[in-house]
């Protein structure tokens, strides 16, 4: 037997007072008083207090007196008030209860693993591999109403702006994206192998030479990777594409789209227009081309004092050798003790560096290992360019233009959390711009710094494609939140011409083109719209509106570092019978 639910938990209120009404759900708290036992009664929504009275049912108060914690229950009662000494004003419906008339046990429960509260520590291990009891815990439960909530602010928003959503395929092309494609071996096709899709890209691009004008989707992407904390094999794309526009249009869109899904779910507002910063500031002044814009500490390039030689080797050759000697300054960073310096240098290590210099200014002058290397002159150049003044400290970093970019950047991010620089509730967007076309990778080979796909400035290509196509700059953006890229976009090739180019200096053949894009290069012979578009990465963003370090917490069912369900143990063998009908043979891992 089931009662049929009339109200949530959280739902019931005194606007019932004295009406009957049935609600289901888990025993959260039983609180037994003797005569009378308490239940706290939990959904999705929140909770309600149960009150079985011996005295007036006995029948029901015996029953109740089985009931244990995360039971599940119905209940049939009348809505009543709480006697003023049982109120509790931390509820929505602290002043009221249910007396309960009739009560179905529909499940008991074996011993927990945990106690579902939300203040429970619990290790990674236990809490994946018993996530859907994870998930009961009312502070997790809350990040995927918001979730939920988020999906549908997005879709109505785009909705509204005249875009459509339409599915793109899971199984498809192996392509090559950046990334190594998840694999699907085809039955009917013996030796053949679709791809699960590391993003819609490809198929967006078609749907808008199809002319279907705007596009969108939040759609599941794949890709085979090492993890970190903010990355999943599986994770879940805000995609959308449009014909005939332009990079600041995408951005004012997505601007509006942003300022309305925060102040929606979490009551903030964004400023827009968001600011933008070229790609080449963001590298040069953080270090970083997903700089945290909370905080004012900058880099400072001073290889310039250092050109004509200074005495101090290490940054005399770094010059010389075509890298850069740059300056962060902290201020007020003088009271900084030894062993915050050296945690630094190990740092600023950890990214490449030798070593980091370092200089506190005090009132009688330089405090620092390198300043009986210096000239009085070099001193004053480098203090009046970084704007320091007594009780600041100044750290330096001498090497190629890499290594110190991502060595002093990452020391900025450090010194901002020594300094309680970061305010967690503080939201600040900035727009990257400008981004690099190519890149190189660790072999020195020309890759794509978003994908193949993405539009060069046309002036940049023709100027330096055989010469120096490093140099070429693509109409490329990426949205970064507090430091963390959470969208990147682009405009497309939409010119077979151009398409072609592109791949050739990224080193395909004709005939590799031909058989991994022919299919693209053929459509967009066919009419192709001049087009753009952007793709966010919803699982970071929800992370933001949760407050959140963890990805695994936005995420229903989430994979280990090494991509492993605990709860169902996959991946997981398959039978040989499985293996033969795909005409599979495994080799033995050695």
């Amino acid at each position: 037997m089931s009662l049929v639910r009339t109200h949530l938990c959280s739902h019931v209120s005194n606007k019932q007072l004295e009406q009957q009404v049935i609600v289901n759900g888990w025993v959260n708290v039983r609180r037994d008083h003797g005569g009378v036992i308490f239940i706290d009664l939990r959904d999705y929504s929140g909770t309600v207090q149960i009150v079985f009275d011996f005295e007036n049912d006995k029948e029901n108060h015996k029953l109740a007196e089985s009931l244990r914690n995360e039971f599940v229950i119905g209940v049939k009662g009348v809505v009543i008030k709480r006697t003023e000494i049982n109120i509790n004003p931390k509820l929505v419906n602290g002043d009221i209860e249910v007396k309960a008339s009739q009560l179905v046990v529909y499940n008991s429960c074996d011993p927990l693993p945990f106690q579902i509260n939300e203040d429970a520590e619990l290790s990674e291990k236990i809490r994946l591999e018993y996530r859907y009891l994870d998930l009961r815990r009312t502070n997790i439960t809350q990040n995927f109403l918001l979730r939920s909530k988020a999906n549908r602010i997005i879709r109505d928003f785009l909705s509204a702006d005249s875009f459509h959503e339409i599915e793109t395929p899971v199984l498809t092309k192996s392509t090559p994206e950046g990334a190594r494609d998840y694999l699907v071996p085809s039955r009917v096709n013996p030796n053949k192998f679709y791809a699960l899709p590391q993003s819609p890209q490809i198929f967006k691009q078609l749907l808008m030479i199809s002319g279907m004008d705007r596009y969108f989707q939040i759609v599941r992407c794949f890709r085979d990777e090492d993890l970190r904390g903010n990355r999943q094999p599986e994770f879940t794309q805000i995609d959308m594409e449009l014909s005939f526009t332009s990079p600041e249009e995408v951005m004012l869109i997505c601007d509006r789209m942003m300022n309305l899904l925060f102040k929606e779910t979490v009551g903030i507002k964004v400023e827009t227009p968001i600011e933008k910063i070229s790609y080449q500031d963001a590298i040069d002044f953080y270090g970083s081309d997903a700089p945290d814009m909370r905080y004012d500490l900058k880099l400072t390039d001073i290889s310039e004092i250092f050109s004509n030689g200074s005495g101090l080797k290490v940054f005399d050759k770094a010059v010389e050798n075509g890298g850069v000697v740059k300056a962060l300054l902290v201020p007020e960073g003088g009271e900084f003790s030894r062993k915050d310096l050296d945690d630094l240098t190990q740092l600023a290590m950890t990214y490449g560096a030798k070593g980091m210099a370092w200089v506190k200014i005090n009132e009688n002058g330089w405090q620092s290992p390198i300043e009986k290397f210096l000239s009085d002159e070099i001193k004053n150049k480098v203090q009046e360019k970084v704007g320091a003044g007594v009780g600041d400290l100044i750290l330096f970093g001498a090497d190629s233009k890499k290594i110190v970019s991502d060595s002093l950047g990452n020391v900025r991010k450090d010194v901002a959390r020594r300094k309680n620089l970061i305010d967690d509730d503080v939201f600040k967007f900035v727009w990257v711009t400008d981004f690099p076309l190519f890149e190189k990778d660790a072999e020195d080979n020309l890759t794509s710094s978003h994908h193949p796909f993405t539009k060069p400035i046309q002036e940049d290509l023709e100027k330096w494609s055989e010469s120096n196509p490093t140099k070429i700059k693509a109409e490329a953006y990426d949205l970064v939140l507090n430091g963390v890229e959470i969208g990147g976009g682009s405009m497309r090739i939409h010119n077979p011409e151009t398409q072609t180019e592109i791949f050739n200096l990224l080193g395909l053949s004709d005939d590799e083109i031909q058989e991994k894009f022919g299919f693209l290069i053929d459509a967009m012979r066919f009419g192709a719209p001049p087009h753009g578009g952007i793709a966010f990465g919803m699982d970071r963003i929800m992370m933001f509106l949760c407050k959140t370090n963890s990805i695994r917490d936005v995420i229903a069912f989430p994979k280990t570092q090494n991509a492993a369900c605990l709860m169902t143990n996959a991946p997981s063998t398959v039978s040989s019978k499985q293996l033969r009908e795909l005409k599979i043979s495994l080799i033995e891992n050695t």
